[in-house]
């Protein structure tokens, strides 16, 4: 059968004079004579604004001019705070890839506000909508969310980038909801907001943590899925996004209406007055649109085949290394443009001080392999707006494992730490040696190609596993809750129950699990590199040994601050202090090792001893003393330390008996996973007890 051919669908109200615009910037731009759309679709044959007054009624006004393909034009007297829509006109031809349906209201992929949610039907999916005639007696805006326009006008106050450096960085991965929804100081009406988020309790919260940057699970305008919602769930996480520009309405506690921007706005003013940079978790590899049985919100209907990446062959059918049925098209000049417009319009309208970039390998993939030298790389790397902003990679996707694999300049979550750590903690064989690794910046990894120790993002938990208290309660997962039989989640979880699967009453193996949990911390925030703390660990936050809990937006997820743990809690603080106050604990670069003539490290036997290649080798070794010189270690003003460092690891499940290395002529405690009057230390020798970590300053 052909594909139809829509006639233009007429307008509710009289005749709009449409003034000519500028094709640029994409997007709705207000001015005092009223707003400039412009939308790029190069399969378009006409495109509408859709503009809803008060009453929701639709007033719809043709864009007259097309340029590069870019359909735009001035709608006089319509400006911020008005919610609008487009309707693209073009082929329905889902064989060839093309799917546009003007009987559906769609997104402006620029859109910086969005006011309402999807409403699931069948007037969302293109799929169920096979005949002309169907597809254009059904009209989909009552079930579609609208974009608003808004201003940009905003007081900042003086506020500017902080800037901190990456080896004076520590980050608190967190989630606007959670960590605010049920804070005992936060006001009700702002709980689980941008607002809340920016409150003093929170601030000063995060501020006498220590951390200095606050990584925001994604704040991107997200839609929970239907099968999600028929559980009574929803897409906690929001790893869904639909709207690159637009903060997520959910989190607003002002409105949707365009008040959401200068909310957002006020959040990262006061988390800056606070000394906390904001970092921000974003989805740019796939969008909400899902497979070809997915619902048509915006990109789908506007230009299927720029959009996404179709398999060749079949472009009904859609290229997925995302596991989420869609991969945006980054070898597309469209698609490209708007990931760096989004990026810079994050930058200098809302003041965000850096990106993790979600599953960040898929954007490096523009014809099916991962690419150094792709297009996507190239542009961040020029991009001067970007050239002092933190970028962190997750390196990885469905299809690929990319670790070491991005440019100078960038960090990368290192999910070779995260294993590493664990292995060794939990009492694995053979995992000394890559402990060591991890401890000193993952050299193996980042060394050969000249980026230093910053490169690698440190993490031993993060949203998507086990928490802290989970990873030493539980030797599996248990993911009922999400209603998939606890088929979802990974399996390797690297964890140990000390004991007893979940909650107990032991005294021994609750005294157990409290010191595997200042163990990983302390490793965490003693190693070269830069620390990612889960939020809520530094509490004993708990998700019941859910591994996978994107979906619970309940007391599951959210932190308890009726159960903190305080003795927890003050030795975070003390061991983010630690790094903070010395640099011999968070060097910039690598640090020269025994076979220089002033070493900065040297790694040694529990008897003083030099580690050797056979001990390495020894897949029963679980005893480290790292020294550091810090007469030899420079800070970042040029000046160094008198103090030695010797960090002892033991996770032996007996005492272990250290000699010290020679040099100070005292050691004392700086940090320790005991109790204080359990060890035994001398000016030669210390007794580190099981499963334990001791910290010594030597003078």
């Amino acid at each position: 059968m052909p594909p139809p051919v829509f006639p233009l669908l007429p307008a509710t109200v009289g005749h709009v004079e449409v003034r000519r615009a500028s094709p640029f910037p994409l997007g709705a731009t207000p001015s005092p004579l009223g707003t400039n759309f412009a939308l790029y679709s190069e399969v378009a044959e006409a495109v509408e604004v859709c503009v809803f007054d008060a009453s929701g009624e639709e007033h719809r006004v043709e864009l007259p001019e097309r340029k590069a393909h870019v359909w735009h034009g001035l709608i006089p007297g319509v400006g911020p705070g008005d919610r609008y829509g487009f309707r693209v006109h073009g082929p329905w031809a889902p064989a060839e890839g093309l799917r546009c349906n003007p009987a559906k209201l769609l997104l402006d992929p620029h859109a910086t506000a969005i006011d309402g949610d999807v409403s699931w039907g069948e007037e969302v999916f293109g799929h169920k909508l096979e005949q002309p005639e169907e597809q254009n007696s059904l009209d989909s805006a009552p079930s579609m969310p609208k974009c608003v326009v808004t201003s940009r006008d905003f007081d900042w106050a003086g506020d500017t980038p902080l800037g901190i450096p990456l080896d004076e960085t520590v980050v608190y991965e967190t989630h606007v909801k959670g960590l605010t929804v049920r804070h005992p100081e936060v006001p009700e009406e702002i709980r689980g907001t941008y607002a809340g988020l920016a409150h003093p309790a929170v601030t000063g919260y995060l501020t006498d943590l220590g951390v200095t940057a606050v990584e925001l699970l994604p704040v991107h305008q997200f839609v929970s899925d239907e099968h999600l919602l028929k559980k009574g769930l929803s897409n906690y996480w929001g790893y869904n996004s639909i709207g690159f520009l637009a903060p997520h309405g959910g989190y607003s506690a002002s409105g949707t209406g365009g008040a959401q921007v200068g909310e957002f706005k006020q959040m990262v003013k006061a988390l800056h007055r606070a000394g906390l940079e904001v970092i921000l978790d974003v989805v740019y590899n796939h969008t909400a649109e899902g497979n070809h049985l997915g619902p048509t919100l915006s990109f789908k209907g506007i230009d299927n085949p720029t959009y996404y990446r179709l398999v060749d062959g079949d472009r009904a059918h859609y290229f997925d290394t995302t596991g989420t049925g869609n991969s945006l098209n980054v070898g597309h000049r469209a698609a490209l443009r708007l990931i760096m417009d989004s990026l810079r319009y994050w930058v200098t309208e809302m003041h965000v001080d850096g990106f993790r970039f979600d599953l960040a390998t898929a954007l490096t993939r523009q014809s099916g392999a991962v690419d150094i030298h792709s297009a996507f790389l190239t542009l961040v790397h020029q991009d001067p707006v970007l050239a002092d902003v933190k970028l962190i990679a997750e390196p990885w996707d469905i299809a690929g494992y990319q670790l070491g694999g991005f440019p100078p300049g960038w960090s990368e979550w290192n999910g070779r730490y995260r294993d590493s750590v664990r292995d060794f903690w939990r009492g694995a064989d053979g995992a000394l040696g890559d402990l060591a690794l991890r401890l000193t910046g993952s050299p193996d990894v980042y060394a050969s190609e000249r980026r230093g120790p910053t490169a690698s993002v440190n993490f031993v938990t993060a949203h998507d596993g086990l928490t802290l208290a989970d990873l030493t309660s539980y030797n599996a997962k248990h993911n009922e809750a999400n209603g998939e039989g606890n088929a979802d989640g990974t399996d390797d979880n690297r964890s140990w129950n000390c004991g007893v699967e979940g909650p107990t009453d032991d005294p021994a193996v609750l005294s157990l699990r409290e010191r595997q949990r200042r163990n990983l911390l302390a490793t965490l925030l003693l190693s070269a590199g830069v620390p990612m703390l889960l939020g809520g660990d530094e509490i004993g936050r708990t998700q019941q040994g859910n591994n996978n809990a994107y979906c619970q937006d309940n007391e599951l997820s959210w932190y308890d601050w009726d159960a903190v743990d305080k003795d927890l809690l003050g030795f975070a603080k003390e061991a983010i202090a630690l790094r903070r106050n010395n640099h011999a604990l968070r060097p910039p670069e690598y640090l020269r090792g025994a076979e220089s003539g002033a070493a900065q490290i040297v790694l040694y036997r529990p008897d003083g001893k030099h580690m050797e290649p056979a001990d390495w080798q020894n897949p029963h070794a679980r005893a480290l003393c790292v020294a550091l010189d810090g007469r030899q270690i420079e800070g970042a003003e040029g000046e160094a330390t008198s103090d030695h460092f010797a960090l002892l690891l033991n996770a032996h499940y007996g005492s272990v008996r250290f000699t010290l290395p020679r040099g100070p002529a005292k050691w004392e405690v700086a940090l320790s996973t005991v109790p204080a009057g359990t060890r035994r230390l001398t000016r030669r020798t210390v007794t580190v007890e099981e499963r334990s970590l001791l910290l010594l300053r030597g003078r």
